[in-house]
């Protein structure tokens, strides 16, 4: 498709779109457009469904291609990028534009000025204007006109006499008959024709002249067109939606971009506050810890001018003096370098631990927005860790047990933040083989939730390890027993209250009543004194159930105690 500027779109009616000139035949396609019907034979047509295969050469192909009508030829518009398809006869059927020539003559009528040529002889100047043939005619061909008897009935007018040359328009004559004027109309082919054409090819065809029939087909191109202009009105409108919605979205992206600047700039802001926060605070922690060291540095070297002292001291008494000298001052000498063997000279353990930068901790909130990274500054000191929880010494069998680690810093403080690599062990003393694999759930805060399912009786060894190192009080034993035995009893104060009176009913407490009553009381032998439970004897509520009563009657009389 040949590429249409878009100042030629913009052109005047009366000039093509291709070669930008004066139209030269001009041929309207079916998406309405109008070219020149050389520059629309420039354009490569195609078609539009071909016949292909490998045996397409055959036979049978060729004398069905033969019976088939040959596909129509199409082009696209320069315009419009429709696919248009030519009628049977190529472009020279397609419909002529008399509206464009009659506009295209009147401007090059307009362009030569007053002085129009007389369109018979091309040679004089018209002076007059036959409205019936739409012709111009100099004086001599006017009076040539009036003579012929054809048209000697026109009535002929001087061009001075005419508004402008709106008027002027050339007669339309008939493409099978160019002497002929298409005066008449076929309804049976739904084309103008002229006179000789019905008497021709239009025979006994129904026609009639084109001014009675022009109301009818007016009527019905002005109703196709009210509903033509109802669809551009409706296309028009959603036109406008979408402007307003698109300039309703830029708006909204402006803003919600403004929100993100807005956002952006503080989060920034933030970062660089908290990054000014950090540095102090390194600063700060540095400072402080030169200041300890120094410090320490001033104590270990007057201990060393001390000990020094006492040394020589010693050395020279030991060398020097007397036996009696000696023996005298030994108290004393003995007393003070006792005293400096047990100074503690080690270096400060806030002085040793390193300095740490944490990215992915979270520091709080700074105005309004959340903030990560931290400085470490402590420790976890293993021997300062501590075990916490009810299943730490006992579990059941296949039961899930659970216990808490809490890391300390080496002043005893919670460390407050978690991944320390953790190290848990639990091994059977009897079965070395039988391992039992723990979960250790960092809470982020220094505390470790350690649980695990138990699938063996009998004693472990629990090994908790920091760095390689044992935690306080690691290793430890772990007893895993059988599962929990629920009471089948009866938490009572005594069978004698509980039955009812019954003299039958006993208690596993073994206690009896005077009377012949077999079951426990009040103060009398074998009672506990306290509530206790009727299937093992038991005074804790909440407790396991040791064992059950033996024999049938018994366990009879505890049923209907339990019952009662």
């Amino acid at each position: 498709m040949a590429e249409i500027p878009g100042e030629v779109r913009g052109l005047a009616r009366t000039r093509c779109p291709l070669c930008t000139e004066l139209f030269s035949a001009p041929k309207i396609l079916p998406c309405l457009h109008t070219f020149c019907m050389a520059c629309l034979e420039q354009l490569e047509p195609f078609s539009v469904f071909g016949f292909q295969g490998e045996d397409s050469d055959s036979t049978s192909d060729r004398s069905w291609l033969q019976d088939q009508q040959p596909p129509p030829l199409s082009i696209l518009c320069p315009v419009c990028d429709t696919e248009v398809d030519l009628p049977p006869g190529g472009i020279d059927d397609l419909t002529t534009n008399h509206l464009v020539m009659n506009e295209v003559l009147l401007e090059s009528r307009q362009a030569q000025g007053p002085r129009m040529r007389c369109d018979l002889c091309v040679d004089e100047e018209a002076v007059k204007h036959c409205p019936t043939c739409k012709a111009n005619l100099c004086r001599f061909c006017c009076q040539a006109h009036r003579r012929q008897k054809k048209t000697a009935s026109h009535a002929v007018v001087d061009l001075e006499d005419l508004k402008g040359y709106s008027q002027t328009r050339k007669p339309v004559l008939c493409p099978s008959h160019p002497s002929e004027d298409l005066t008449l109309f076929c309804e049976q082919c739904d084309q103008p024709v002229c006179r000789d054409c019905v008497v021709g090819k239009h025979r006994q065809h129904p026609y009639d002249f084109a001014a009675n029939v022009i109301h009818k087909h007016g009527d019905s191109m002005r109703d196709l067109l009210k509903s033509t202009q109802l669809h551009v009105n409706t296309l028009e409108g959603a036109l406008l939606h979408i402007e307003g919605v698109s300039s309703a979205i830029c708006s909204h992206v402006e803003a919600v971009a403004g929100e993100i600047h807005a956002f952006a700039d503080g989060y920034i802001r933030v970062i660089e506050e908290h990054r000014d926060r950090l540095l102090k605070q390194l600063e700060d922690l540095k400072v402080q810890k030169e200041t300890l060291l120094h410090l320490q540095k001033a104590q270990l070297e007057q201990l060393l001018m001390d000990m020094r002292t006492g040394v020589e001291f010693t050395e020279r008494l030991l060398t020097n003096g007397s036996d009696l000298e000696i023996l005298i001052t030994k108290g004393v000498v003995a007393s003070r370098l006792r005293k400096l063997n047990k100074v503690d000279y080690s270096v400060h353990s806030g002085v040793e631990d390193g300095i740490q930068f944490s990215a992915h901790e979270k520091a709080g909130q700074c105005c309004g927005y959340e903030v990560f990274g931290t400085i470490l500054n402590k420790a976890v000191d293993p021997a300062k860790c501590v075990l916490q929880g009810e299943d730490l010494h006992s579990a059941r069998q296949n039961q899930l047990a659970s216990f808490t680690l809490l890391c300390n810093d080496t002043s005893g403080e919670l460390m407050g933040r978690g991944g320390e690599p953790i190290q848990v062990t639990i091994i059977h003393k009897d079965k070395k083989d039988c391992l039992i694999k723990p979960r250790v759930c960092d809470k982020r805060d220094g505390t470790y939730h350690i649980s695990y399912i138990p699938k063996e009786l009998g004693t472990y060894t629990v090994s908790i390890c920091i760095k390689g190192q044992h935690v306080q009080n690691s290793p430890f034993t772990l007893t895993v027993k059988n599962k929990f035995c629920k009471h089948r009893g009866v938490f009572h104060c005594c069978t004698f209250c509980s039955s009812g009176g019954q003299k039958a009913a006993r208690c596993a407490c073994g206690g009896t009543m005077p009377g012949g009553y077999q079951g426990c009381g009040h103060g009398h032998e074998g009672h506990p004194g306290c509530p206790h439970w009727s299937c093992c004897g038991r005074t804790a509520e909440n407790s396991e159930c040791s064992g059950v009563l033996p024999g049938e009657n018994l366990q009879r009389s505890l049923l209907k105690t339990v019952a009662l």
